[in-house]
């Protein structure tokens, strides 16, 4: 089977597509696991360099094979570079309100939010920090909003979790430039305020899953950020894949995937 295939072909559908916002991309795909619950939720960011032409529909394959784990999934969609307002600051507001409509989720749906776990791919991986640390923004912060819902735990799959570093190494064709408007040193406090590693200590747990045959993102990024969020008193686990590349850690079918499983159950207590 192409390692790509989950790229390509059509996800199971959702249960549910439910909007939480108003804007055409303010709307996640929510699956439930059979049983009456509550269920431990998992809130998928999916990656693709934050651009418009990606979406979430390659992450349903791994949401449904979470779903039949056990997991409700609550995979987010954004406004992206290419939309109206994506990028900074649209996409960091969409993402924090898809998490923080967890709550009235949980109305309606069989879900335990005390054992929420963030999750993302890529550029989904650095929005699946950013989300963990944002208690951390200044009050005056343009991103800070009052009591953000924080997961238990996250975990970054391949993350882009330093902004300034993607930005050096140019990835994405410079798209970190165009995401956040310009380099460190023209918008820097956009750096400080959308980078997980400059929000570090996050406070909760981390797992950081990265493949060493990465070429889209390197690994370097996670090993730095590991070690930066360590010394500074946060309980983060890096799981480096050997010879895995940068899909690995997305594919159900990879053998590398019960390791992404066995950290999910790690974080959640499942």
């Amino acid at each position: 089977m192409d390692p790509l295939w989950m790229l390509e072909a059509p996800s199971p559908p959702a249960d549910a597509r439910i909007p939480y916002g108003e804007h055409a991309y303010q709307f996640g795909d929510l699956r439930l696991p059979p049983g009456p619950g509550p269920h431990p939720i998992v809130v998928m960011v999916h990656g693709g360099f934050w651009r418009a032409r990606y979406d979430l529909e390659h992450v349903g394959h791994l949401c449904a094979d979470l779903t039949r784990r056990g997991y409700a999934t609550w995979s987010l969609e954004y406004r992206r570079v290419g939309h109206e307002d994506g990028g900074w600051p649209g996409t960091f507001e969409d993402v924090a309100r898809g998490m923080d409509f967890l709550p009235t989720l949980a109305k309606s749906h069989p879900l335990d939010l005390s054992r929420t776990v963030v999750m993302g791919h890529s550029a989904g991986g650095h929005l699946a920090l950013w989300l963990s640390g944002r208690r951390r923004l200044p009050p005056d912060s343009p991103l800070s909003r009052p009591d953000p819902f924080i997961p238990r735990g996250a975990v970054s799959l391949a993350g882009v979790v330093d902004l300034v570093r993607a930005q050096e190494l140019r990835l994405g064709n410079d798209i970190v430039t165009e995401f956040l408007g310009g380099p460190p040193a023209q918008v820097p406090e956009r750096y400080r305020l959308g980078s997980p590693s400059a929000l570090v200590p996050l406070g909760i747990k981390q797992v950081l899953i990265h493949g060493t045959k990465d070429d889209t993102v390197p690994d370097s990024l996670s090993a730095d950020y590991h070690a930066r969020a360590t010394a500074l008193g946060d309980d983060v686990r890096l799981i480096l894949l050997p010879g895995a590349g940068h899909f690995e850690v997305i594919n159900p079918l990879a053998r590398e995937w019960p390791q992404l499983v066995e950290a999910l159950a790690s974080l959640t207590g499942s």
